[in-house]
């Protein structure tokens, strides 16, 4: 009896230690595979949480290119800004963080949380950009109170400026902060969130020149977050610097001939293509976008009824008007439909099935012949040669001459304009051409579409003998240590004009008895001592008969051109000015082109006299 039950005390003892060693075993094997977790699978997320206590990666923003003028001036730089960030690993309390900068900054609580949410959820180590360019006297109100305020964080980066306000904006144009759209889209690979890229203009097209090397320090912090030792730098490399084609000067007078206008003035150098100056009117200031503008400062730009966000020079398309009967002329004479001793007898309008199409002129012009209808801009010499030519011929000459597609200037968003014809008229409105709409076509009007720069281009060829040449707007690109990366100083053509040595010349006769000739409707251009060519053009926004009676409705007043070239032997410049609801080109536009090649002329050394 006493033999079984020690035989049983052991047996039990026996159970309840091999229980005891099982729950242990287990317990091990529970913190065994958390361990396991933890470091072989966690590992790796959790010494980077580790490190980012003490080590942190801190951005050193690259200088950005600066850009000059063809003759070295400096246009656009870079200065000093304070940037604000704050790191939410530091902050001790946000709620009395973000109210005290809310006042401090002028910025609202739910901005600034919508700023933090940014980086709330991963990467709180990482400063979040709360301000750009905060000012020295928030600077100093922070740096002040800098041990009430922990986790916020002073950087000064490098930050663009234009140096003349306004000055060739929409060439130039701005920065502005990437979107996350543009972040995912793979093309900004080297930027992040809160950096500026370009957004328009020259900032835009040439990015990958300007934008420069990010560069980094790795720094070893104490539990504020306040740097202890720097343990290693990489220098940021600064961005390439761009010379542009532009004369500032030259600039700078179009922007002013144009105060109070809208509308546009584009020089070219006819025999390279060679952008002398691009100007837009009205303007903005391309400071605003950099430091950040208001809301009610944005919606004043956008409500704008003259559009000044927009480059006129390439994204405004404009009926050509009187201009566009260089395209006629071209097409007549190489068809062969008239020569120089064709004439029309001009009373003042012509008749066309059952309607009257009147000429500008109510006497009208009498016998007239291809050099006097461009010099007198004759509406019923062009209404008969459209009509002999027809649309079609007309359009393939337009289109052959450079119109209804994008000149190629780097600049993003040019406009194609519009080369109307029977078969886009049916696919368009899905009714047949009119011969009427013919007439008005082969003077410009209609459902013709040019941008300034396609009638510039078109000009500059008829200035220079025929070649078409790409508009150009840089000269070369040089590295921030003086080595030239790219040279665009080899002119690009485009094509020749559709047109014999003979055609040429006599449009280029056309084009000087314009200004030259006592009759010609560009007389207000000349310039004594150098023979200037042009012409003139008004280009109606609706029909004369609605717009008759109505001299307050001054939005629907007819737009204003000029085109021009001089010296006409030889030009060294090539104009068009286009004035917005102007009226009549000879007097708001002309004169503008005048005053504009009178000052590049003398700058060039080229003798001349205004008083004429």
């Amino acid at each position: 009896m006493v033999y079984y039950i020690k035989t049983i005390d052991s047996n039990w003892l026996k159970q309840r230690i091999s229980g005891f060693i099982i729950c242990i075993l287990f317990a091990f094997t529970i913190l065994f595979t958390r361990l396991f977790y933890l470091q072989i699978i966690e590992g790796e997320e959790y010494q980077r949480l580790s490190a980012n206590n003490c080590i942190r990666l801190r951005y050193i923003n690259a200088q950005r290119g600066l850009i000059f003028d063809r003759n070295s001036n400096l246009l656009v730089d870079n200065r000093p800004s304070f940037d604000l960030s704050i790191v939410l690993k530091d902050v001790k309390n946000l709620d009395e963080t973000v109210e005290y900068l809310s006042l401090k900054l002028g910025m609202s609580k739910s901005v600034l949380y919508k700023k933090i949410g940014r980086g709330k959820e991963k990467f709180s180590y990482k400063p979040v950009l709360l301000k750009r360019d905060i000012g020295r006297d928030v600077l100093a109100v922070i740096k002040a109170n800098k041990h009430l305020l922990s986790g916020l964080k002073i950087d000064i980066r490098p930050l663009r400026h234009y140096i003349n306000k306004q000055s060739a904006a929409h060439l130039l144009g701005y920065l502005g902060e990437i979107g996350i759209k543009e972040l995912k889209s793979g093309k900004f690979t080297d930027s992040k969130i809160g950096d500026l890229i370009g957004k328009f203009g020259i900032e835009k097209s040439y990015e990958k020149y300007l934008k420069g090397t990010r560069g980094g320090q790795q720094v070893e912090v104490n539990a504020s977050g306040q740097v202890v030792r720097v343990l290693r730098t990489v220098y940021a490399h600064p961005g390439h610097n761009i010379f542009l084609t532009i004369d500032a000067d030259l600039q700078q007078q179009a922007e002013k001939l144009l105060v109070g206008k809208a509308g546009s003035i584009v020089a070219m150098d006819p025999s390279t293509g060679e952008i002398l100056a691009l100007a837009s009117s009205p303007t903005y200031d391309q400071n605003n976008f950099v430091v950040g503008m208001s809301h009610k400062q944005w919606e004043l730009l956008i409500s704008n009824p003259h559009r000044p966000m927009e480059n006129k020079v390439i994204q405004a398309e404009y009926p050509p008007a009187s201009i566009y009967k260089i395209v006629t002329a071209i097409a007549g004479l190489e068809e062969n439909v008239i020569d120089t001793k064709t004439t029309v007898y001009c009373p003042g309008y012509y008749r066309c099935g059952d309607r009257t199409f009147r000429c500008w002129k109510r006497g009208g012009h009498g016998n007239v012949d291809i050099i006097q209808a461009l010099s007198e801009s004759c509406d019923v010499f062009f209404y008969q040669l459209g009509q002999k030519l027809g649309s079609e011929r007309i359009a393939i000459y337009a289109r052959l001459c450079g119109l209804g597609e994008v000149t190629g200037i780097d600049l993003a968003n040019e406009a194609k304009g519009l080369v109307p014809d029977p078969q886009w008229k049916k696919a368009r409105y899905g009714v047949s051409w009119q011969t009427g709409e013919t007439l008005s076509i082969a003077i410009g009007q209609g459902y013709n579409l040019v941008t300034p720069i396609q009638m510039l281009v078109l000009t500059a060829a008829v200035g220079n003998g025929g070649i078409r040449y790409k508009p150009v707007i840089i000269k070369s690109i040089v590295s921030a240590e003086g080595k030239k990366i790219k040279d665009y100083s080899r002119p690009e053509p485009l094509g020749r004009l559709p047109v014999s040595r003979e055609t040429i010349d006599i449009i280029r006769r056309g084009l000087w008895s314009v200004v030259n000739s006592s009759k010609g409707t560009g007389r207000i251009a000349r310039i004594k001592n150098v023979s200037v060519s042009g012409k003139t053009g008004t280009a109606q926004v609706v029909s004369r008969k609605k717009n008759e009676g109505d001299p307050t409705a001054s939005h629907l007043k007819s737009h204003a051109w000029f085109i021009s070239y001089a010296p006409s032997e030889n030009p060294v410049i090539a104009i068009v000015v286009m004035i917005e609801h102007g009226e009549h080109g000879s007097r708001a536009a002309a004169p503008l082109a005048r005053d504009l090649m009178d000052s590049y002329l003398r700058k060039k050394g080229i003798q001349v006299d205004n008083n004429v």
